[in-house]
């Protein structure tokens, strides 16, 4: 990114701003987490969250950096309103998760995603799904997360890349060493409304800059369609009725930190509606994250672009959302503005070290370690764990390793993952008497198949590839059910007070958001 064109003051006002507005989360948030004493309270806030703290938590876990410069610097770019795309489709990922998943979920009263799979398949499946998992969490997106905010608040704010990764990993690790999941959901609270509000006050003044809503409309245009043509080499149309799905389904509906909020809810009704929330308030994402990379693209063509050393012009889009906020933020809001990125950090961060001290407490601790470990031992080891995996993602994001080109190599990395455990799930879902030897075969299978679809048909976009994955994984699991099935299904766990019904309500108001974005994509196709 250009520094020139990105970092802009940053005076005594925005750092008071910014300090009161943690402050305020940090009370608030050790405040409400401060009874929290079982392994229930610390890792599922005692499976009591409302819905719409569910939905706020869901919405600031996903958000990070990566969506408000990542984004919006694709959208001032060739992709333009497309890159909504990944959000568009994961409100129905999620809702649809939120009928067909979670009822499983909450009445077999999993704590973590590889413990369902111990109970469909067995104990091999669980460890192999929690080690693929934590190690991934601690040394993939927790170091990518942190080093990618960290690099922003660099190159936007001219704060110091050691003291960025200092900070975010310090207020971090203040509340959820503390409170675990609960004080987590009240700091996205805080979060996730500043994530929001701060992306509709940038598109707010980006369009009041260019002289109103028509007029955006009119010079954006070109960049206001969601669906491009077969031929786009990053996002062709054509994914949308394939290979997106497959991580939309991992992410949205089997991804540990983003269903752990909704595994905590009180009852099925209110984890529906949390995501069903979590839905409505994605659909903000298009204006208040994407809209402002057209409005930068319209307003600061040139300051995007730079001459390399051979004397050709380059086009930094990166530097498209720090525009907008350097020509058009007032002091005092760039302060807040500042909080609302170092917030999509933090929650994402927080998210991601909760589930990971979870899986490591739940799924390797308690079963390999000390099956005998009560409660207050368990929280320990989370609190423990939790301290242990920032420390390492810390050390991560300081070093060389991520200076180069990994995070193409974390977009593959998905493909190597999500077609397996994808695969594991569904089809238990679906087939009941799929044995074992199905379950790991998937998660066993899926990195090799998708290496050689890697080496052999590289330049297909990586989304097919992790369908066609899928495809072949399948295939593979009905020869094996064909050639032995199980007797009889296995027996699941049932938690008696859960009503595993969803309600005519949740199902009314779950279609009807789907329809919202069916109609978002109609109207910017």
């Amino acid at each position: 990114m250009n520094r020139v064109a990105a970092t802009f003051s940053f005076g005594a006002v925005d750092l008071m701003v910014f300090i009161l507005f943690y402050a305020v989360i940090l009370a608030t948030s050790l405040w409400k987490s401060r009874s929290e004493k079982g392994s229930a309270d610390y890792f599922l806030g005692g499976r009591r969250l409302p819905w719409w703290l569910i939905g706020v938590s869901v919405v600031a876990a996903n958000l990070s950096t990566e969506q408000f410069v990542g984004m919006a610097g694709q959208a001032a770019g060739d992709i333009g309103l497309a890159v909504s795309c990944w959000q568009l489709t994961g409100i129905i990922g999620l809702i649809l998760a939120g009928f067909f998943f979670l009822p499983k979920f909450l009445s077999a009263g999993i704590y973590t995603m590889p413990e369902y799979l111990e109970y469909r398949y067995n104990k091999a499946a669980r460890v192999i799904m929690t080690v693929v998992t934590v190690v991934i969490y601690v040394t993939v997106s927790t170091s990518a997360v942190l080093y990618s905010g960290a690099i922003t608040l660099d190159r936007v704010f001219g704060i110091p890349l050691i003291w960025s990764v200092v900070v975010i990993a310090a207020i971090s690790l203040l509340y959820v060493v503390w409170g675990g999941l609960l004080a987590a959901v009240w700091a996205d609270l805080f979060q996730g409304s500043a994530l929001l509000i701060g992306g509709l006050i940038a598109i707010g003044l980006g369009i009041y800059a260019i002289g109103g809503v028509e007029s955006f409309f009119e010079q954006g245009a070109d960049k206001l369609h969601l669906l491009l043509p077969r031929e786009h080499k990053e996002l062709p149309w054509t994914v949308l009725i394939g290979g997106m799905w497959i991580p939309i389904i991992y992410y949205c509906g089997l991804n540990q930190f983003i269903m752990q909020r909704t595994l905590a809810a009180k009852n099925l009704k209110e984890g529906q509606l949390g995501v069903i929330f979590a839905g409505v308030l994605w659909l903000l994402v298009p204006v208040a994250v994407v809209m402002p990379g057209i409005a930068a693209a319209i307003l600061y063509p040139e300051q995007m672009q730079s001459v390399d050393a051979a004397g050709k012009v380059v086009f930094n889009y990166d530097a498209a959302y720090p525009l907008l906020i350097k020509n058009l933020v007032p002091v005092g809001l760039r302060g807040f503005i500042l909080a609302a990125l170092a917030g999509a950090v933090i929650s994402s961060l927080a998210s991601i070290l909760n589930s990971a001290a979870t899986i490591f407490t739940m799924d390797i601790y308690k079963q390999f370690i000390a099956r005998e470990a009560d409660e207050l031992r368990q929280v320990r080891v989370g609190r423990i764990s939790t301290v242990i995996f920032m420390t390492s993602a810390c050390v991560i994001a300081l070093s060389p390793l991520l200076k180069g080109g990994v995070f193409t190599f974390i977009q593959e990395f998905q493909g190597y993952i999500s077609p397996g455990i994808v695969a594991a799930f569904l089809f238990g879902f679906v087939v009941k008497r799929a044995p074992c030897s199905a379950g790991l075969s998937a998660l066993v299978c899926s990195p090799v198949i998708y290496g050689i679809l890697q080496l052999c048909y590289g330049a297909v976009p990586y989304l097919h590839r992790m369908l066609w994955t899928f495809g072949l994984l399948v295939l593979l699991m009905a020869a094996l059910t064909i050639a032995a099935p199980l007797d009889k299904p296995r027996l699941m766990p049932v938690r008696q007070e859960i009503e595993t019904q969803t309600s005519p309500v949740v199902i009314v108001l779950g279609c009807s958001v789907i329809a919202v974005v069916l109609a978002f994509f109609i109207y910017f196709k």
